[in-house]
């Protein structure tokens, strides 16, 4: 799991807030409960104790994913990728040659993702389809429901 994960200052910056908010926030709830359960005594048969500990585990998981992220993040800087080929940070419209329909997609790094409004991850199947790619260019991406066909209308910076 050493592969480098692009990702914009912002991106970055959203993600370490996001793991700092559960390490300093979040877990220091947890860890009462874990204590006041404690209290309570016999741990062998205590539903409290038990349910506290589980959410420790998974916070406490939830926080080194995040951190390991921050720690294989790469700063990219989307005004310094070339113009005139899909990079990190353009918004590409393409053509659906099989429904013949237009789509907008926009690639970003780890934690800007929103599939809603077409925000997609540079390392996800469609980003890395795309990636390279010039305008009138045709390409077919392998995704798990079957092959996308595109044709490249547009690349936007900015």
């Amino acid at each position: 799991m050493s592969d480098i994960i692009p990702m914009t200052r912002d991106g970055y910056n959203k993600i370490k807030a996001e793991a700092d908010r559960l390490d300093n926030e979040e877990m220091p709830k947890i860890l009462k409960r874990l204590a006041e359960a404690r209290a309570e005594g016999d741990l062998k048969e205590n539903a409290e104790y038990h349910g506290a500990r589980e959410s420790q585990g998974m916070m406490q998981a939830k926080i080194n994913q995040l951190r390991g992220k921050l720690s294989r993040a790469q700063i990219m800087d989307p005004s310094k990728m070339p113009q005139d080929e899909v990079a990190f940070g353009a918004t590409v419209v393409v053509k659906d040659l099989d429904y013949d329909d237009e789509e907008e997609y926009t690639l970003v790094g780890a934690g800007e993702e929103d599939y809603d409004t077409g925000k997609i991850l540079i390392t996800s199947p469609v980003g890395q389809g795309l990636l390279g790619k010039k305008v009138g260019d045709k390409v077919e991406i392998e995704v798990p429901r079957g092959t996308l066909k595109f044709e490249i209308l547009s690349i936007n910076y900015g």
